[in-house]
């Protein structure tokens, strides 16, 4: 009887054992999957983010990064990049949880309205590119702190970091008694 009892707790115990180690494997895996897809994602938009932003400079709507001129060739790349983007969303939508999926949804609303900005497309209110930018950065703050919670990551993602000031670009302006000199600059 000893014998069939001690059998019987060995397989119960490596069974459930089994079990265990292959529900781990299981969740390592859909872990590294998921990392990878909203890793993949929020690179998609970034990559999008900075090309509005070098079309918006274009426009003068804002300073700072190269301008880019809106022409066929850059169409086309911002076509594949936005059909990219849009399928590597479909793969986060299969693997996130909603917290994830609900702040991707908001991220693409902010993006997509920095590509109206960008354009020039009307639309029913208007707001500053600045305002716009804002919105997506929190809108992107707030699907990789979901993401990381998703994935089990703990703690703040970072932490905010004032500018130095002596690092501030520099805007000279006119001195009131010289303005019409040699060495004076005008803000554009």
């Amino acid at each position: 009887m000893g014998v069939a009892l001690g059998a019987v707790t060995s397989f119960l115990v490596s069974n459930l054992n089994d079990r265990a180690r292959w529900r781990r494997e299981q969740s390592v895996r859909w872990d590294e999957r998921r990392l990878d897809a909203y890793a993949e994602y929020i690179h998609a938009v970034k990559e999008l983010a900075g090309r509005y932003q070098s079309i918006a400079a274009g426009r003068g709507l804002v300073t700072g990064p190269a301008p880019l001129e809106l022409t066929a060739e850059v169409h086309a790349e911002l076509g594949a990049a936005e059909a990219r983007r849009s399928a590597l969303s479909e793969t986060c939508a299969l693997l996130g949880d909603t917290d994830t999926n609900t702040a991707s949804k908001t991220l693409n609303h902010c993006l997509w309205r920095l590509e109206h900005l960008a354009r020039g497309v009307p639309t029913e209110a208007e707001q500053s590119w600045e305002n716009a930018y804002l919105e997506f950065r929190d809108a992107q703050r707030q699907y990789i702190e979901y993401a990381r919670a998703s994935l089990g990551v703990t703690g703040p993602a970072n932490r905010d970091v004032t500018w130095p000031s002596a690092w501030r670009p520099r805007v000279d302006r006119p001195r009131p008694s010289d303005e019409s000199g040699p060495d004076s600059r005008r803000e554009p």
